[in-house]
């Protein structure tokens, strides 16, 4: 058979960021029909990638194009086509946030699957059903015996289930027995149907090892081994194409992941839960800049089945939806935990007034006496400080110089356990100068404490501090710094849980998720900067750190243990922010902010977009983006929408030079969600059609819905 001759079209999408000049699907020939959803290998230019096709059709159908088609390399078909749904869902992604269909498809492909040919492909589905087949005849252990649902955790699920679709927003306090929920409501999805499927989001890779050992010892001994699939992009290769071969195949019942995860195919879909639908984690921030919380919900919406966003401190645009009518659009049903499942009591939040302290401290001394005082008792404290490193930054008291990153707007940390000057944008380091680099001092100073400098405080300060048993006092440490190795965060995690570590130092990492039954006091030591912050979402992000740190304490179901505390060292004591904290009433902060929003047009009154640019110069992605956006006002003059939208200059990012490249951005502002998809679909021909004029513009993207302007 000729290529003239090939009867079949096929129309792929292939893996091409937004801003190149592949943004819609390739048409190639095949000899026979081949599904839509189907894996190929197809030739592009010189190379051979992988596609997905979105369509068949006879090739006598419709006219050749103008260039000459080439046939289809490969067909995988071992693989089973993805199906209509989750083409849907990639369509509505690429079309919502304007990216390039086949960037979001392969993306969403474990590296490995986009690499395979189709005999590899074979042998892997191959030892997939052979160890499926040793599952079901493996002698099934005893499942756990869950606890009796409280009768606020009973409700929440009658609920659920009378509904059967819909969006709930579980508001529970930390420690209110969320994830029991999330757990019941997945088991009776799944034995309602012998084929469903169940989707839990969480916003970060150091919370999987806890959920998924308690979903895994509550359902895989009653739904068989492998049942339970964990997706996130610290897996090895093998871990993750197994794992998303479990889920798209059926095998695996309950997929637990990150934000990865809310791309994963599954068939038989009954339900979603998302735990801390608030976590900015959810958003990505590279390539197609979607929102797996967001994906979820429609994705929910679009296969009619219920979905669960679980948080504490639920993001104001959730709890802006869940306000009923006239007050609110009353989108999502609230449903609410206002008490711990264990009946132990909230902490009580101390504020430690900075102002006061002597100059350079970095505990004050109460808080030190109330650190000492827990471990003695056998408890262990947290001590939350948002900023990894020994310090932000190295200066020279004579001649001003710092340690700015010769690639990026930024400052180098310093980090002392290798001295290095590390800057956390680009990844150089470099070794620490013995003296200045521009006069030669040798009296070198620090910036802002970092976790590393607080870990060593700590340790000194309690040298002669003992533990009931005589031993002394045990450090540790949890940031991105000190898990960088395999399995270290899970050992570390380990030495919390077993009560090896007395004082826990680090970042967010910690302050959220883990359940750490012997904490009883958690410090935050330097909070204030988030309040001198730009960001309108500042205040909300913080609160919801701090609350979350909060609730790490008073865990234990021992009714004699001292009561939990909380203390945050400020020096703005009288801060409404901490004020609800030590009230714990996010419902009234929430209210005022939602006030204050209304008030200033930002969302969830308003919505927002970002065209982003990276360049040589700021100058050329300002220019770039200024014709861009002149060009969409122009188009869209004689429209309704023109009126309904709000163009901002563009300027620079906060962090304005990352590793060489100039960044800038424009914001986009309308009230109406189909005015700015309007004008962002106009704004994305622009951009595409001006690239070429602009030969120093490295790159461009829309930014829908961002987090931070």
């Amino acid at each position: 058979m000729t290529l003239q001759t090939l009867p079949w079209r096929l129309h792929v999408a292939v893996s091409a960021p937004a801003h190149s000049s592949i943004n819609e699907p390739l048409s190639y020939l095949a000899a026979h029909e081949v599904p839509p959803g189907t894996l190929v290998r197809v030739p592009l230019g010189r190379r051979e990638v992988p596609g997905i096709v979105c369509s068949c059709e006879a090739a006598a159908a419709s006219p050749a194009p103008p260039w000459a088609e080439r046939p289809v390399s490969e067909v995988l078909a071992a693989l089973p086509p993805l199906d209509a749904h989750w083409r849907a869902l990639i369509a509505f992604t690429a079309r919502y946030y304007h990216s390039a269909l086949g960037e979001v498809a392969l993306a969403a492909l474990p590296p490995t699957l986009r690499r395979m040919s189709n005999a590899q492909l074979e042998g892997s589905m191959k030892r997939l059903e052979k160890r499926a087949e040793k599952a079901r005849k493996e002698q099934p252990s005893t499942p756990d015996t869950p606890p009796q649902p409280s009768a606020e955790q009973g409700a929440a699920l009658e609920a659920i289930a009378q509904q059967r679709a819909g969006v709930f927003l579980l508001f529970g306090v930390t420690g209110s027995g969320k994830t029991e929920v999330y757990m019941r409501a997945v088991q009776r999805a799944l034995e309602a149907d012998a084929a469903a499927q169940a989707l839990i989001l969480v916003p970060e890779i150091n919370l999987t090892p806890q959920l998924a050992d308690r979903f895994t010892h509550r359902f895989e001994p009653l739904l068989g081994a492998g049942s339970v699939a964990v997706l996130h992009s610290a897996l090895t290769p093998a871990q993750r194409l197994a794992a998303w071969l479990r889920a798209h195949t059926g095998a695996a019942r309950i997929v637990l992941g990150t934000r990865v995860a809310a791309l994963t195919p599954l068939p038989q879909l009954a339900l979603i839960a998302v735990d801390e639908e608030h976590d900015a984690s959810y958003k990505q921030q590279e390539g197609a800049r979607y929102s797996a919380r967001d994906l979820a919900i429609w994705r929910a919406h679009h296969a009619r089945v219920p979905i669960i966003l679980g948080s504490a401190t639920p993001s104001l645009e959730s709890w802006h939806a869940s306000i009923p009518p006239p007050a609110g659009p009353g989108r999502y049903q609230l449903l609410a935990l206002p008490q711990r499942a264990s009946g132990s009591r909230l902490p009580a939040v101390r504020r430690v007034d900075m102002r006061r302290a002597p100059r350079g401290t970095v505990i004050a001394p109460p808080l030190l006496a109330a650190i000492r005082a827990c471990v003695r008792a056998g408890q262990q404290a947290l001590l939350l400080l948002n900023r990894r490193g020994w310090a932000a930054a190295l200066h020279c008291r004579a001649c001003g110089w710092s340690s700015e990153c010769p690639h990026c707007s930024a400052w180098r940390a310093f980090h002392k356990s290798d001295r290095t000057l590390r800057c956390h944008h680009c990844g150089l380091a470099q070794p620490v100068p013995r003296a200045c680099p521009e006069c030669g001092n040798l009296d070198i100073g620090t910036g802002t404490l970092g976790t590393e400098q607080l870990e060593e405080r700590i340790a000194a300060a309690l040298t002669q501090v003992q533990r009931p048993d005589g031993s002394p006092a045990r450090v540790l440490r949890i940031d991105a710094d000190s898990t960088r190795g395999a399995g270290q965060l899970d050992a570390h995690l380990a030495a919390v849980h077993s009560g090896e570590v007395d004082v826990l130092v680090g970042t967010q990492m910690i302050a959220k998720g883990h359940d750490f039954r012997r904490v009883a006091l958690v410090a935050a030591i330097n909070p204030d900067a988030a309040l001198l912050s730009s960001d309108f979402r500042a205040p909300e992000r913080l609160l919801a750190l701090l609350m979350q740190a909060a609730g790490r304490a008073g865990r234990a179901d021992d009714e004699s243990a001292a009561p939990a505390q909380m203390w945050v060292q400020t020096t703005m004591p009288q801060h409404p922010l901490f004020a609800a904290l030590a009230a714990h009433d996010w419902a009234g902060f929430a209210a005022q902010q939602l006030d204050e929003r209304r008030a200033a047009g930002l969302p969830p009154y308003m919505h927002l977009a970002l065209l982003r640019a990276d360049a040589r110069t700021q100058e050329a992605a300002h220019a770039f983006l200024a014709a861009a956006a002149r060009a969409v006002q122009d188009a869209l003059a004689a429209s309704p929408a023109a009126a309904q939208l709000a163009w901002s200059p563009p300027v620079p990012l906060p962090v304005q030079r990352v590793a060489g490249v100039e960044r800038a951005q424009l914001l986009v502002e309308s009230r109406a969600r189909s005015a700015l998809a309007q004008a962002l679909t106009a704004a994305e021909q622009q951009l595409r059609a001006l690239r070429p004029k602009h030969r120093s513009v490295i790159r461009w993207a829309i930014d829908v819905d961002p987090l931070g302007v």
